[in-house]
């Protein structure tokens, strides 16, 4: 039997950090975004920032967890470059939440706490910059519910759009989710791979634990991952919690979270993922598969609202899930990249709809405003991509293509419906993919006969 929990850890998407008032921005020169709080001076004293606390309750009540009236900070004390005062503010004792739930997943507990810095390794030396430490974090914890990678994955990617969601999380950086893998198998000790980036690696990470772990028996430990090698290797021997020597933080007050303030965030929790895609079957009639694909991606669910109020929705959400997502993906996009607007699909769909271009044009115009944003009906006009629909002009072109290509013709005749494919495929590239596959069928169909 396997058992699989993870711990990840989410940078939540404030302006400022959690104990100061330095920005959260990301910035290319070193040890330039930081005070002597960030950095762990003598004497300096953090002061709590209170839009991390509305944040992490909106995740919290949103995975359905019990809030906890009272918590307080502490200090998790470990010794490593990156932790500038040789302790890391956290919650320990009494978390922000606990017990909640999200996919048939247990959620164990969510809490508070702040980002070392990050060490960059150079050659045969590392060097540490501490632009990112101070960086609200919430660490949800599950119960190691998870039976194989595939859970693992599916569970990330539902955590992470119901983040983007409730306004907490960006999908941008790789580096902006991490998550800590606990893995064991029968007869084994649990091991825990520490700071995995992204959902791809989490994958892979167990994938090649549960392979590992069969081959040789575990013992406990913390293992790092190398993504480029695609293994793991043992970094240290596991600690306890007794270990961290856990102390409350005296330089912050204990947190008191009355109802008025849990209400106060619950109001602000906008409809969810799960929430959309039944109004979306109820309000627009379109298939389940289409309005799960669609809400799945925040920016995509978001351009949909827009474009299904223009448009024929069934025809919206084909053309949405379908054809701008594979041009996206094969251009290796994401939907932040793009500068296309619901005003380009309008337009472009609207043409569709109305029979005043083809699919086939269609397509082609979707890739190049992935390029490149115009407006699509003065394109349309300036090239002259709009359909062929007169009857006797299509007729010339598939006489045209009947005369030009005898043997398929009489292959036709002879019962081979391939043969008559190759003429439709003719007669298309003769017009441009201005004709509708359909009507050149028939005709063909008629002519020949």
């Amino acid at each position: 039997m396997i058992k699989i929990g993870l711990e990840v850890h989410v940078q939540l998407d404030t302006k400022s950090k959690i104990f100061c008032g330095c920005s959260t921005k990301n910035v290319e020169e070193p040890n330039t975004n930081c005070c002597p709080t960030c950095i762990g001076m003598p004497g300096s004293k953090p002061v709590f920032n209170l839009e991390v606390l509305k944040q992490a309750l909106k995740v919290a009540l949103a995975l359905n967890c019990k809030i906890t009236n009272n918590t307080f900070f502490s200090r998790k004390t470990y010794f490593y470059p990156d932790m500038n005062k040789n302790f890391q503010i956290t919650q320990y004792e009494l978390p922000l939440a606990i017990e909640g739930s999200l996919n048939n997943i247990r959620i164990r507990r969510v809490h508070m706490e702040e980002d070392p810095g990050k060490l960059v390794h150079m050659n045969e030396s590392c060097l540490v910059d501490y632009n990112r430490a101070g960086i609200p974090l919430i660490e949800i914890v599950t119960e190691p519910d998870f039976k194989d990678a595939e859970e693992a994955r599916v569970f990330l990617n539902r955590l992470i759009t119901t983040l983007e969601y409730l306004g907490v999380y960006t999908r941008i950086s790789e580096a902006s989710l991490r998550a800590d893998v606990n893995i064991s198998m029968d007869g084994g000790e649990r091991v825990e791979v520490k700071n995995v980036n992204g959902i791809k690696d989490v994958e892979r990470v167990l994938n090649y634990e549960i392979i590992r772990q069969k081959q040789e028996k575990a013992v406990r430990e913390t293992r790092a991952w190398d993504s480029e090698k695609g293994i793991t290797f043992s970094l240290r021997k596991k600690e306890t919690e007794e270990d961290y020597g856990y102390i409350t933080e005296g330089d912050l007050t204990q947190i008191e979270i009355d109802k008025k303030l849990i209400e106060e965030v619950r109001k602000n929790i906008p409809e969810l993922s799960h929430e959309r895609v039944e109004r979306y079957i109820k309000k627009y009639n379109i298939a389940r598969d289409d309005a799960e694909a669609i809400a799945a991606e925040f920016l995509l669910s978001e351009l949909y609202d827009k474009v299904a109020v223009n448009v024929d929705p069934v025809l919206a959400a084909k053309w949405m899930r379908r054809e701008l997502m594979r041009v996206v993906h094969y251009n290796k996009l994401n939907l932040h990249d793009l500068e296309m607007d619901e005003n380009h699909l309008i337009q472009l769909l609207k043409l569709i709809e109305s029979g005043k271009i083809t699919a086939q044009v269609g397509q082609r115009l979707i890739e190049k405003l992935i390029e490149k944003p115009f407006d699509v009906e003065e394109y349309v006009k300036k090239e002259g991509l709009g359909s062929l629909s007169e009857a006797g002009e299509l007729e010339k072109y598939c006489k045209e293509v009947i005369k030009e290509n005898p043997k398929p013709t009489e292959d036709y005749k002879k019962g081979e419906e391939k043969a008559l494919h190759f003429l439709v495929g003719k007669v298309m590239r003769l017009t441009k993919s201005k004709a509708t596959p359909k009507e050149v069928n028939e005709i063909l169909r008629r002519l020949i006969k």
